[in-house]
C-alpha cells in the first residue's frame, strides 16, 4: 500500500478543498508513491512523535495540525519545526496534515465533539461559502443521457437540461473528476464548457456544529458533564444564564469568531476554546460560553482518524500516538 492510498481515503472524509485559505494541508513531507509500513496518528508532529514513529516502524505521520504553516527558508535545526522536518527526512518519514479540511467536514472534528457529548439533530454552525461549482457544457441531444449518467457517477449533485446545454452542479473538490470524465465521455473533440463558483453555501460543509440533548440539563450539571466528558482539567466560562441547557454549539480549536453565530442560532451554550478576557462579555446573558482548552477540544480527533482508517484498511497498522503533545499544563 502506498501513501497515496491512505491520503485518497482521508480526502474522502475531508477533501483538501474544504480547508481554509490560511491553512497548509496535505502531504507536507514525503512522496505519494512511497510504500507505507505503518501510520502514526497525532494532533501535533513534535520531535518526540517522530521518534515514536521510528520506534514503531511507522513511515507516515498523520497529524491534525500542520508542522509547517508557512515557507521554510532554512533547515538548520534552530527551532522545533526545523528539527522535526530534518528528523523526518533523515528517517524517510512522511507527514500529512488534515487540519481545517477536517474542521469543515460534516463527519469531522465537531461531529466527534457532538458524539462525545451525545448531541443529536446536528447542523453546521457556519456553512462554508462557494463550496459548490457549476459546469455549463454544450452537448448534442443524442449524447445528453450518456454524459449525464457519467457525471452523476462521479458526484454531480444536480443536472439541468437547457436546450443544447447541460448545467451541472457539483462540490468544488470534485472539479477534476468532472472535467476528466467530461473529456473522456463527450462525443466532440473540441469541448466548449465553463465552470463558475456558486455564491450559495453548502449546508454540510463548514465550521462548528450545533445540536441538542434529548433532555435539557441543569446548568451546573452541564458544566460538570462537559468537564468530565471532554477530559479537561479546567473550564473557564462566562456568567451563568440561569436556565437549563438543551441546545449546544461546539467548535473545536479557537472559536471566538463564532460567538455571534452561536447566539443567532439559539444555542444555550457554546463549547470551544481560546477566548480572550473581553470576549466572555459577548455572551450578554444569552448563552453560556465554555472555554475547555484548545487541545482538549480537539483531542478526540485522533480517535476519529484511527477509527476511520482502521475501518478502511482492516489489515494495516494504524496506531494512535501516545506522545503527550498538549503544550499547556495546569496546577
Amino acid at each position: 500500500m502506498k501513501i497515496k492510498d491512505i491520503t485518497n481515503a482521508l480526502e474522502e472524509l475531508a477533501p483538501l478543498s474544504y480547508a481554509e485559505d490560511f491553512d497548509n494541508v496535505g502531504l507536507l513531507v514525503g512522496q505519494f508513491d512511497t510504500e507505507v509500513t505503518g501510520v502514526l496518528v497525532t494532533l501535533d508532529t513534535l520531535e518526540a512523535v517522530v521518534e515514536e514513529a521510528i520506534e514503531k516502524k511507522c513511515n507516515l505521520i498523520l497529524s491534525f495540525h500542520p508542522i509547517i504553516f508557512s515557507g521554510l527558508k532554512k533547515l538548520n535545526g534552530k527551532n522545533y519545526v526545523e528539527r522535526v522536518v530534518i528528523k523526518a527526512v533523515q528517517h524517510n518519514i512522511a507527514i500529512y496534515a488534515i487540519h481545517t479540511a477536517l474542521d469543515n467536514s460534516f463527519s469531522g472534528v465537531n461531529a466527534k465533539i457532538c458524539d462525545v457529548l451525545g448531541l443529536k439533530n446536528r447542523s453546521i454552525l457556519i456553512p462554508q461559502n462557494e463550496t459548490l461549482k457549476q459546469l455549463t457544457i454544450d452537448v448534442p441531444n443524442e449524447a445528453k443521457e450518456r454524459v449525464s449518467k457519467a457525471l452523476i457517477a462521479v458526484g454531480a449533485s444536480n443536472i439541468e437540461n437547457r436546450d443544447a446545454r447541460l448545467v451541472i452542479t457539483f462540490e468544488k473538490h470534485l472539479e477534476k473528476n468532472m472535467t476528466n470524465t467530461l473529456i473522456a465521455i463527450h462525443p466532440s473533440e473540441q469541448i466548449h464548457y465553463e465552470i463558475t463558483a456558486l455564491s450559495k453555501s453548502q449546508e454540510r460543509i463548514g465550521m462548528g456544529m450545533i445540536g441538542e440533548f434529548k433532555e435539557a440539563m441543569p446548568e451546573k450539571e452541564f458544566l460538570t458533564f462537559v468537564k468530565t466528558s471532554m477530559q479537561t482539567d479546567c473550564i473557564r466560562h462566562s456568567k451563568k444564564i440561569g436556565k437549563s441547557i438543551k441546545k449546544v454549539a461546539v467548535l473545536g480549536g479557537s472559536g471566538s469568531f463564532a460567538i455571534e453565530k452561536a447566539k443567532n442560532a439559539g444555542a444555550d451554550a457554546f463549547v470551544s476554546s481560546d477566548f480572550k478576557y473581553h470576549e466572555f462579555y459577548k455572551a450578554e446573558n444569552q448563552l453560556l460560553i465554555l472555554d475547555i482548552g484548545h487541545y482538549e477540544s480537539e483531542q478526540f480527533t485522533k480517535n476519529l482518524l484511527v477509527d476511520y482508517l482502521t475501518k478502511k484498511f482492516t489489515n494495516f497498522a494504524v496506531i494512535l500516538s501516545d506522545t503527550h503533545t498538549n503544550p499547556i499544563y495546569y496546577l
